[in-house]
């Protein structure tokens, strides 16, 4: 799977929102002030060439849809970014989070519980 640039996960962010829809309304979907419908465009088709995003043609307009899920495509990036940063280890992941100093503790203990249902699960 490939990484996707800011501009393009950005409207695959919407996508996955929506579900599916034509440009206008991916681009009805950004912030003020909205990007060019031709910037949009352009973008989505970038995005159907790395065969990530897919569309239905209704006459000279094209309805687009994901083919890829967020959850297929989180699960990839954040193992690709454990495998480059981290060296594949959830010890250096959490050690790098546990030097944050704005941590909000609640979190933590949330991550901890997470934490030993898992090691649970393994036993």
């Amino acid at each position: 799977m490939v990484t996707l640039t800011k501009a393009e996960e950005r409207i695959m962010q919407i996508l996955w929102d929506l579900g599916k829809g034509f440009t206008k309304d991916i681009q009805e979907h950004f912030p003020d002030p909205k990007p060019p419908y031709n910037t949009i465009s352009t973008i989505v088709r970038v995005l159907v060439k790395k065969e990530i995003v897919s569309y239905k043609s209704y006459g000279g307009s094209y309805q687009y849809f994901p083919l890829i899920s967020r959850e297929e495509y989180r699960s990839e990036q954040m193992g690709r970014l454990m495998n480059n940063y981290f060296g594949n280890s959830l010890k250096e992941v959490v050690n790098f989070f546990s030097e944050k100093k704005d941590l909000d503790v609640e979190e933590l203990d949330e991550a901890l519980k997470m934490l030993e249902e898992l090691k649970k699960k393994k036993e």
